[in-house]
């Protein structure tokens, strides 16, 4: 890699811009934010939709509607009036005079539609079970929804009975893993594709059709699929779906293939992309109908391999990777209107761009947007539409078309409320780390900054560990909330992190503790000579997830430098890691194996054998349904740091997954995490 200093400024506000009337990011600031996402544009190409979730404090949760613009930015946005009843996934009917959309005003998730000026909403499914995400026909006449059923089950009224009978008794009995995945217990059922004749847009009276009778799998996937892991084929005939046949192997293996099965169902699905052992996930037909695109995987066990963006022509099956010389793995990506453009997204030098790819004339792709992090996107017939944010402001939608000289920003959402706020200043950075191969890291002031006075240091660890704490405004690990508390915050993007190619990516498996940590300590030894502003006295650490981890391998291989120590949900004991989490391909790909087979392997890097090192204050934060690392290795932490007398704190979400997603649980997770750095860090 090449070694250069990248300084790119993500914020410009001056210090003298400090005033008495503003003031810096809250966690309750960041909670009330309304987050902007899901943009799609009308294929008349004047409108567009979009979802706006806000955060509804009286019944802790977040609640959404959908929000029309115009494109050419003429007129303010507004907000839809079947936004009433709660509404999200807005799609457009092919002719783009109606809006399809979910919302649970009748009592369950269900497909409503209205008029192109969101009006007069009605129900277009009036099914008896919740309907998880649904897809229209190109032609408009057929609607396929998701719904989770039992597959022994010939009705839905099967299933719905079923899962409302008394379990008496309580007991039940498994045969196979995945007895718990993500945060809840195995019930039985299955994710399946379900298809309805649609008669002038509303659904006909029938039992829907299964398109996935005895397959024993989910589509969209569990936990978090979506619809795009199913579409039409153009003519409408047909659905193509990405799904992994469950069996004994499931929790272990990551097989995704794609099916394609007629809406009649009346032959079973095909497997379309059998040589490949690895994931085959997001199928896209082009708009012609003679190309399916999808992204790929290479290999097996591996869920953080590379994703290449695939193309096939469904007439000789001949298939291709566009851009196999390019080292960057595709998030996302839409086909253009005419077919012959790919857009795509990807992490790039901790950026989220979109690309365009030439599936007619391959080559490299193009970046089409620049710093910031795109969220998602919809390409109309001369322009693109996306949602974008960076470190230091919330997602906005923008506009990029033929005409326009750089991106225009088309929503200004939380204006007032940003208006008072007090940013801190990012710059990105980069030094020799691990091999001597170039690394990126980021620093921001604290929003308060005076120039020559010095600042006590949040130092962020990201997640993953195939993860980056790029240039994106995360609702959990958001720099400016520290940035806001006081603090400076130094971040590196570690061997093991996305956006910087696969090998970089590559190099932390098997090596979780060695690499990473020498990238950690060297960016924080060239943070501290180069920004004045960092009080090395006065620093903790901080992580979640493999970040967690981290924290509790720092406790006992690096602790020197820091005050004390926030470790959420990670991990305490590495071998007990292997035999508990839910997602076992995780685990064994990380380690090399499984952990009878390879037990040296997850005893590498343990931090639970370095417990006699403990000497750091530290709080450990823990969510009770938390499946992926269980709440054993955060009370597994804890007991270790009580018996051996280290100041520490326990913080319990009993109704938390692997995240904190209530509103009031983060401003209490922001207010005890302030309140144990405050304490540490004081002069």
């Amino acid at each position: 890699m090449r070694r250069a200093l990248l300084a790119l400024v993500i914020a410009t506000l001056p210090a003298t811009a400090w005033a008495g009337d503003l003031k810096g990011l809250t966690a309750k600031d960041l909670g009330s934010f309304d987050r902007v996402s899901d943009v799609r544009i009308s294929p008349l190409g004047k409108t567009a939709i979009y979802d706006l979730r806000s955060t509804d404090w009286a019944k802790n949760r977040g609640v959404h509607s959908l929000w029309e613009l115009d494109v050419a930015a003429r007129t303010p946005p507004h907000r839809l009036p079947i936004s009433e009843g709660g509404a999200s996934s807005g799609r457009w009917s092919a002719d783009g005079k109606w809006i399809y959309f979910m919302s649970s005003r009748s009592g369950s998730p269900q497909v409503w539609r209205a008029d192109a000026d969101g009006v007069m909403a009605t129900q277009i499914t009036r099914l008896p079970l919740p309907v998880g995400s649904f897809r229209l026909a190109p032609d408009g006449k057929t609607l396929v929804v998701a719904m989770a059923v039992y597959p022994d089950c010939k009705t839905l009224q099967c299933t719905l009975d079923r899962s409302k009978a008394p379990k008496v008794p309580s007991g039940t009995v498994y045969d196979r893993l995945f007895v718990r995945h993500w945060d809840e217990w195995a019930d039985g059922t299955r994710n399946h594709l379900f298809a309805l004749s649609l008669t002038a847009g509303e659904a006909t009276v029938g039992e829907p059709i299964d398109l996935m009778t005895g397959f024993d799998g989910d589509s969209p996937s569990r936990p978090f699929g979506d619809e795009t892991d199913f579409t039409f084929t153009a003519d409408s005939a047909a659905i193509i779906f990405s799904a992994r046949v469950a069996g004994r192997n499931e929790p272990w293996q990551t097989n995704f293939d794609l099916y394609k099965v007629p809406l009649t169902a009346s032959t079973p699905p095909i497997n379309l992309t059998v040589g490949n052992l690895a994931g085959d996930s997001a199928p896209a037909v082009s708009p012609d109908g003679t190309k399916l695109a999808w992204l790929a995987m290479r290999r097996p066990g591996f869920e953080s391999d590379r994703n290449a963006l695939m193309v096939r022509d469904l007439k000789t099956g001949a298939t291709r990777e566009l851009a196999p010389g390019w080292d960057r793995s595709v998030e996302s990506f839409k086909w253009s209107k005419d077919g012959k453009t790919i857009y795509g997204t990807a992490e790039d030098l901790g950026q989220t761009r979109i690309f365009a790819f030439s599936p007619a004339k391959g080559g490299m792709p193009s970046p089409v947007t620049g710093s910031g992090h795109v969220l998602d996107f919809d390409p109309g017939k001369t322009e693109l539409i996306f949602t974008q944010d960076n470190l230091s402001t919330p997602a906005q939608v923008f506009r990029l078309s033929r005409s326009d000289k750089a991106p225009v920003q088309i929503t200004s959402h939380n204006a007032d409320r940003l208006a008072q706020i007090a940013m801190g200043q990012a710059e990105q950075f980069s030094f020799a780390g691990w091999n001597g191969e170039t690394v990126y890291g980021y620093v921001m002031k604290p929003a308060d900054y005076e120039a020559g006075k010095s600042y006590p240091v949040a130092f962020l660890i990201h997640g993953g560990p195939q993860g980056s704490f790029g240039n994106l405004f995360h609702y959990r690990w958001n720099a400016q909330t520290y940035a806001g508390h006081g603090y400076a915050v130094v971040m590196i993007d570690f061997h093991g992190s996305t956006g910087y190619g696969q090998g970089f990516t590559d190099a932390i498996s098997q090596h979780w503790g060695d690499r990473p940590l020498e990238d950690l300590q060297k960016g924080w030894t060239y943070a501290l000579a180069k920004y004045a502003f960092l009080d090395a006295d006065r620093a903790c650490a901080l992580g979640g997830s493999y970040g967690g981890y981290m924290i509790n391998w720092i406790a006992g291989n690096w602790s020197k430098p820091w005050k004390c120590l926030v470790n959420h949900d990670g991990l305490f004991d590495t071998h007990a890691m292997g035999y508990s989490t839910d997602e076992l391909w995780f685990s064994e790909w990380e380690n090399g194996g499984t952990p009878y087979e390879h037990p040296d392997s997850y005893q590498a890097f343990n931090p639970a054998n370095h417990v006699n090192a403990w000497t750091k204050p530290e709080l450990v934060i823990h969510g009770r349904n938390d499946f992926r690392v269980p709440l054993e290795q955060g009370l597994g932490t804890f007991t270790a740091l009580q018996r051996k007398g280290v100041p520490s704190q326990f913080l319990d979400f009993p109704d938390e997954n692997h995240w904190v997603l209530k509103p009031e649980n983060g401003l209490q997770w922001h207010e005890t995490v302030f309140n144990w750095l405050d304490r540490w860090t004081a002069k």
